[in-house]
C-alpha cells in the first residue's frame, strides 16, 4: 500500500536536560520531520510527529538514566 504525500512537512524537535548534580547533566535532543499523509490535515501531522518524537524522548531519556544509574 502506498502513502499518498503531501508536499506540506511538519517537523517536531524536543530537548530535555536534567541535572544529576556533582556538575553532570543529561541531554538528549530528538527531532523527526515528515510530511503529511493522505487525508491528514497540518495539525494532525504535527500531533502524530509529535507524540512519536515524545515517546521515543521519554524512552531514550529512561534508557540514559538506568545506564547511569547502573554506572554509579
Amino acid at each position: 500500500m502506498t502513502q499518498e504525500m503531501n508536499p506540506t512537512r511538519v517537523k517536531v524537535g524536543l530537548k530535555f536536560v536534567r541535572n544529576l548534580g556533582n556538575y553532570e547533566n543529561i541531554h538528549v535532543d530528538l527531532g523527526v520531520e515528515d510530511y503529511v499523509r493522505g487525508n491528514e490535515t497540518v495539525s494532525e501531522a504535527m500531533d502524530r510527529v509529535y507524540t512519536f518524537v515524545e515517546e521515543q524522548l521519554i524512552q531514550r531519556v529512561q534508557e540514559i538514566e538506568a545506564d547511569v544509574r547502573g554506572n554509579k
